[in-house]
């Protein structure tokens, strides 16, 4: 019927060998396994199963079961695969209680969800306690017999200790392999950095350096690391205000740089200085200070930014260069005809023979207007306006003293600017050809794709265009102020192929 207690040499001798196996193990899931076999077999259990709880999750799942002989499969599985509240079944009630438990006879309790499959493979006896550390349990261990046992106060007490012993031990595992993998988390990030992570103690001595940080600098992680930093990165003319600032900041002194985003220079291992952004913090730790620096390279930024007010720069030029066009042609031309037709109007008041004078002034004046009429041509064509850009590329066509074919077909009204931007974009290359290429025969090609349009100025010329003329980077600016790009292909004695991609939107 009922088994006698267990002894308490029996008991000692668990004790030992669970606190060897402790001792002697690394990762919990093996603790887990050896203590539940040398539990269940020096004290005459069939049958033994550990639980854990989640550190957000409530909720017990049974993480490691043990057997003698032929176990109880089926009872093993329903328990690997149910989950138990606190307070439900015998891993809940000692969860919550954090004390042990001892039932007589599981599949009479009340409280026992797995009582249908404990009957069915003969399984009666069962005990449980908890294991727990600072924090709390971190879990349940639970035995079971087929035999009926009454409650053995010895075996709880001796449980109720081991429990404490093997909880604190799986919380410290637990602990470290969070730390572990919080560690090659971090470090996995670091790796993967776009930017260069440099880490340096109390003394300017670098204690870490990412594959970004080899890539900027030139330095492998192994070259850096123990080294001076100052050495390494800062240049010679800046080193001392770098070590005079970090002396301030370790004596407690406000620090200048610490928390803010700056943009100093910073010097590759073959000597050559380039343009980062920096930002260093303070790592909050306990023990001397430690810091880390995040460094990026922003020599392509700054040259984007110079390549920009360049260009600005240069559409200024033109606007001021076009205006002096503007007002030089109305002073030269446009002007000077209708003052001359104002003279003459003046004259042909008082003069007694008229007829002359007024063809005269009617002659200036159909001159004037067509010197107006070719001046806002210059500005914005006006057949442009009015019959769209196949239209007014055939008319450059016809007054080009060389051969142009225009080959396009446009299945759809184009935006206003990129019309203009075709346009000019051809004008001028056919100018540039007209002036240097001595081609024969120009072929210009519109066609949309991918919802851009696409414009090719061909020439059979002597090539070798200078792509930073002064023509070309108007055009550049103009193409790249729509969002497009230009492209110019001109070997020598091969002719000049001229591409501009423009986007509709």
């Amino acid at each position: 019927m009922a088994r006698a207690f267990a002894d308490e040499l029996d008991l000692l001798n668990v004790e030992h060998a669970v606190a060897r196996i402790l001792a002697e193990t690394e990762r919990p899931v093996e603790a887990y396994d050896a203590t539940l076999e040398t539990i269940g077999r020096s004290l005459g259990w069939e049958l033994g199963a550990v639980w854990e709880s989640g550190t957000d999750d409530p909720l017990l799942r049974c993480v490691r079961t043990w057997h003698a002989t032929d176990g109880a499969p089926e009872f093993e599985a329903l328990s690997e695969r149910i989950t138990l509240a606190p307070g439900d079944g015998l891993p809940g009630r000692v969860a919550l209680s954090g004390e042990p438990l001892w039932v007589v006879d599981a599949p009479d309790d009340t409280n026992f969800p797995r009582a249908a499959v404990a009957r069915r493979v003969g399984l009666h006896a069962a005990f449980a306690f908890p294991l727990r550390s600072a924090r709390g349990a971190v879990g349940v261990m639970e035995f079971f017999s087929r035999e009926l046992r009454e409650p053995d106060e010895r075996l709880l007490q001796t449980m109720r200790v081991l429990g404490s012993q093997i909880g604190q031990f799986v919380a410290r595992r637990q602990a470290e392999e969070e730390v572990r993998a919080s560690e090659q988390r971090m470090r996995a990030m670091l790796e993967s950095a776009l930017d260069a992570v440099v880490t340096m103690d109390h003394r300017g001595w670098v204690l870490g350096w990412n594959h970004a940080a080899e890539t900027t600098f030139g330095y492998r992680a192994d070259e850096a690391v123990g080294r001076d930093m100052a050495d390494l990165i800062v240049p010679a003319e800046l080193r001392a205000a770098h070590r005079k600032g970090l002396a301030r900041v370790l004596d407690g002194g406000q620090p200048v740089i610490l928390d803010r985003r700056l943009e100093l220079t910073a010097v590759h291992r073959n000597g050559a200085e380039f343009p980062v952004e920096l930002t260093i913090t303070r790592i909050a730790l306990p023990g001397l200070p430690t810091f880390t620096g995040y460094l990026r390279d922003i020599t392509d930024r700054r040259k984007a930014e110079e390549e920009l007010r360049a260009s600005r720069a240069r559409l200024v030029e033109v606007a001021d260069a076009e205006r002096e066009r503007i007002q030089r042609n109305l002073h030269d031309g446009a002007q000077q005809r209708l003052t001359a037709v104002l003279l003459n109007l003046g004259r042909l008041r008082d003069a007694p023979e008229r007829s002359d004078l007024l063809q005269q002034a009617i002659d200036e004046l159909a001159t004037g207007l067509e010197e107006l009429r070719e001046l806002a041509s210059g500005l914005h064509p006006s057949v442009l306006s009015e019959r769209g850009l196949v239209a007014a590329l055939e008319a450059l066509a016809l007054r080009s003293p060389i051969s142009v074919r225009i080959d396009a077909t446009l299945a759809q009204q184009l935006p206003g600017p990129v019309e203009a931007g075709a346009y000019y974009v051809v004008a001028e290359a056919l100018a540039n050809v007209n002036k240097h290429a001595g081609a024969r025969r120009v072929v210009v090609r519109l066609r949309l794709e991918h919802d851009g349009l696409l414009v090719d100025v061909l020439d059979d010329g002597v090539g070798g265009a200078d792509e930073d003329g002064r023509g070309l980077r108007g055009l550049v600016d103009r193409v790249e102020a729509l969002g497009g790009t230009l492209t110019l292909a001109s070997p020598p004695d091969s002719g000049t192929h001229l591409t501009a991609r423009i986007p509709l939107r």
